[in-house]
């Protein structure tokens, strides 16, 4: 995989957004660089991908070095086009498959490795580096992938409200989902995101927290891309107020 490259004289200009599962960051990342013209890469489609390699090699996700051994090399092939979804295991299109329960379940084991996390964090830099718009979403992008990025923000929004966005989206997908089962999965996930050793999910000190709980996505792309274009707080401004 190479790195998207920019216009010629165009300003490198890199969005970190990060925020737990069902804020809608997948879909207003990708928005966001599609109304920008920009790059986009979804970082946790990138451990989940080696959540699945981990799942097919019958590897027990909560055994580290084992996981080390068999992500190591990951044949992994992934897009940076925010109009397409191309997500590809030793030449396999995974798209859909990485969105199951199954992968959901062993992510957050898989993702804790700091191995793993040094590997992919190595490539989404890379992939990160050159000119122009790139719009990263993930879980540690503004803290730990690009803490240096022009705009960082962090959506949040209730466990409840996200449940019931990530069982509305499974059920759309064609995917099996129980209200019940997915809010759980939600607050552990949540647990383990926040408090593992490596990369903890919080937002970065100077990003822009964003509450999309009662919001429209409508709203919160107005918001990101006001951010993006400079015409709202500046960058780590904390007296803007962080929250919305």
């Amino acid at each position: 995989m190479s790195a998207p490259a920019g216009p010629a004289g165009v300003p490198r200009r890199r969005i970190a957004i990060d925020g737990p599962a069902g804020t809608g960051k997948s879909t207003l990342a990708r928005t966001l660089a599609e109304r920008l013209g920009g790059a986009y890469l979804d970082t946790g489609a990138m451990y989940r991908v080696a959540t699945l390699q981990v799942l097919r090699a019958g590897i027990d996700p909560e055994d580290a070095a084992a996981v080390i051994a068999t992500s190591a090399d990951l044949p992994m092939e992934i897009g940076t086009d925010a109009g397409s979804e191309r997500i590809l295991l030793a030449g396999e299109d995974v798209s859909n498959e990485i969105r199951t329960a199954r992968v959901t379940a062993g992510v957050s084991a898989v993702s804790a490795v700091p191995e793993v996390r040094a590997n992919l964090v190595g490539l989404q830099r890379r992939l990160a580096s050159g000119g122009g718009t790139v719009v990263l979403e993930g879980r540690d992008i503004g803290t730990v992938v690009l803490p240096d990025a022009e705009v960082k923000v962090y959506l949040t929004a209730s466990p409840e409200i996200r449940a019931r966005r990530r069982t509305e989206q499974d059920r759309a997908a064609g995917r099996d989902a129980d209200y019940d089962e997915v809010l759980a999965a939600v607050i552990e996930r949540d647990r383990k995101d926040s408090t593992r050793a490596a990369s903890p999910l919080r937002p970065a000190e100077d990003a822009i927290v964003i509450d999309t709980s009662d919001l429209t996505l409508d709203e919160v792309l107005d918001r990101l891309v006001a951010l993006a274009e400079g015409a709202d707080a500046s960058h780590g401004d904390a007296a803007e107020g962080n929250t919305q």
